[in-house]
């Protein structure tokens, strides 16, 4: 039985891939129990694949203490031949993986930037610093931090086997699937076998190739683009600056598109644009991209070459993300253009949107109809991210002559003006997505919640994170300022009947009437939470607002209800 495993080839999802360059750990592979015992065994949920998006989903279910299991067809992270990968992660994502526990070990290894310049030829006709915008200055994490894939996931599966309650299983790849009214069952394949695994739940997180939309019936709406790509992942004796550099026309690489980005490890990932007819194998010879790096930066830079990869790319979105008791995530959901950061940190976004509602659901604290808002919030993510990214990939290899007119002119304008900037399109960076249609949230509510700073009683600083984890997956509601004696017990009786928690938000010199309290001196948290003056907040455990109001009424019983998948009977 053995014999019929296949090693895995050496593929990233995308076309054309291969390059070697890094060293990635390698895990155990065991007999699964159910070979020997001969039949299949039931979990509650089962994850297959490993990536970062279905790692992430498995810290964070491990750190609710809710049991699953994870099926890899490999024994590594990263990807064989081609482990570089992501790169960029995002201010939300970095406040997930706060979360997580694992985040000091990214901010120490990675690259932490915020400016950004695009140039067109030589004329910077495009500048930002992120940490000058308000959108971003207020969290505890930094807006983006630049580290090679594979050790965030990584850093997961250290976090997964410390935390316990989540069984990573390498070398297994799910050969067939089938779902009814009872369960969903999976044929796996293993070195030692092959074997039946029954789940009530399956989240696909195996990525663009996904068997699981064809098994499932899943439509896909896939545009295949023509533009190609050499990366070359580099280190230099003569460093260049810590900064996301762009040209869209860059005259060192026949006018065409280049990224410039700083990883860890000291190594430059710079990604070049080739004409749509090149051949994979003769732009990533190692003559030639050596050439191609020393017409950037010149004879004196002192290049190592670490890795080196061509790829093409395309866009695909499913019509929905969740199938029976199957959940798409990640790339098995949506396929998009690197441009902007919007591939792995929306597959992170996805896992962090399902672990607590499933976590919930498994736990009895919300009805089983709260997963399918799921699909609702995080397919409209993933239309967002689609359409965003095509209108990037479309700016910078214009489709048409119109096309290619208006991007002329637009860098004409940018060159001279400053108005005109906001035209140029070279990707705009991933921000957490909004939810407007989802039923799990007020109309009031679908907006992130940055992990601010406030104060707990004895003046130390606290974070929102700090407040998550102490709800350890509950609801949590969030009262600014004073409140009357009668609301605050008809917030007390509402705690005693639904999962949730209660904490009173204070300005400097206010008196306390709650027995959990922290404050908010500046005023961050109370804006972190999209509300102004005597109001409350009701915040979900992935940090995304519910729904807020101003009295503590019968408008908070029902967003507790909504938020949990059921209406709650109002409290009396």
């Amino acid at each position: 039985m053995g014999e019929r495993y296949v090693e895995t080839a050496y593929s990233n999802g995308y076309e054309f891939t291969q390059g070697s360059g890094y060293e990635l750990p390698e895990y155990p592979f065991r007999a699964p129990p159910e070979i020997a015992a001969g039949a299949p065994s039931h979990h509650p949920i089962v994850i297959v694949g490993g990536g970062i998006t279905g790692l992430t989903l498995a810290c964070a279910l491990a750190q609710y203490g809710v049991p699953a299991v994870l099926l890899d067809e490999d024994n590594t992270v990263g990807v064989k031949g081609a482990s570089s990968r992501g790169i960029c992660y995002t201010q939300k994502s970095l406040e997930i993986f706060e979360r997580l526990g694992i985040y000091p070990r990214i901010a120490s290894k990675g690259i932490q930037w915020s400016v950004g310049r695009t140039f067109a030829g030589n004329d910077e006709v495009y500048s930002f610093d992120l940490k000058q915008q308000s959108g971003y200055n207020l969290s505890s994490q930094p807006p983006f931090i630049n580290i090679q894939q594979f050790y965030i996931e990584g850093y997961l599966v250290e976090r997964i086997y410390e935390l316990g309650h989540v069984e990573l299983r390498w070398k297994n790849r799910v050969t067939a699937f089938r779902q009814d009214e009872e369960c969903a069952t999976l044929t796996v394949s293993t070195p030692a076998g092959d074997y039946e695994l029954r789940a009530d739940y399956v989240i696909d997180a195996t990525g663009s190739h996904s068997p699981f939309r064809k098994w499932v019936g899943a439509a896909v709406t896939a545009k295949q683009g023509d533009d190609r790509w050499c990366i070359a992942d580099v280190r230099f004796t003569k460093k260049p600056p810590v900064e996301r550099h762009t040209w869209i026309e860059a005259p060192f690489n026949e006018n065409r598109a280049v990224w410039q980005h700083l990883m860890g490890d000291n190594v430059w990932r710079i990604d070049y644009q080739m004409a749509p007819d090149s051949d994979p194998a003769e732009v990533s010879r190692e003559d030639v991209v050596r050439e191609r790096l020393t017409r950037q930066f010149g004879e004196d830079a002192g290049v190592e070459i670490v890795w080196v990869g061509p790829y093409a790319y395309r866009s695909e979105c499913v019509d929905r993300m969740r199938h029976g008791r199957v959940f798409l995530m990640g790339d098995s959901a949506k396929v998009v253009s690197p441009f902007g950061a919007r591939g792995g940190n929306t597959g992170i976004a996805d896992a962090d949107n399902l672990a607590w509602k499933l976590a919930a659901v498994m736990q009895g604290l919300a009805s089983p109809q709260l997963l399918e808002s799921y699909n609702e919030e995080r397919h409209e993510a993933a239309r967002q991210n689609v359409l965003v990214t095509n209108r990037t990939a479309r700016f910078l290899r214009p489709a048409t002559p119109v096309e290619k007119l208006f991007r002329d002119a637009a860098l004409s304008l940018a060159r001279q003006h400053l108005f005109a900037r906001q035209f140029v399109n070279t990707g705009r960076m991933a921000v957490a997505n909004p939810y407007s249609s989802s039923s799990a949230c007020d109309r009031t509510g679908g907006l992130s919640v940055q992990n601010v700073a406030f104060e707990w009683p004895d003046g130390s600083t606290g974070r929102v994170n700090d407040l998550l984890r102490w709800a350890d997956g509950r609801l949590l509601v969030l009262l600014f300022g004073d409140a009357a004696p009668a609301s605050l017990e008809r917030l007390r009786s509402l705690a005693d009947t639904a999962p949730l928690r209660c904490v009173q938000v204070l300005g400097p010199e206010d008196s306390p009437r709650a027995a959990e309290y922290v404050r908010d001196p500046k005023g961050h948290l109370q804006g972190a939470c999209h509300v102004f003056g005597h109001a409350w907040a009701l915040v979900r455990p992935d940090s995304y607002v519910a729904a807020t109001g101003e009295s503590i009424d019968a408008k908070l019983v029902h967003a507790v209800g909504q938020a949990l998948g059921a209406a709650l009977e109002e409290a009396e």
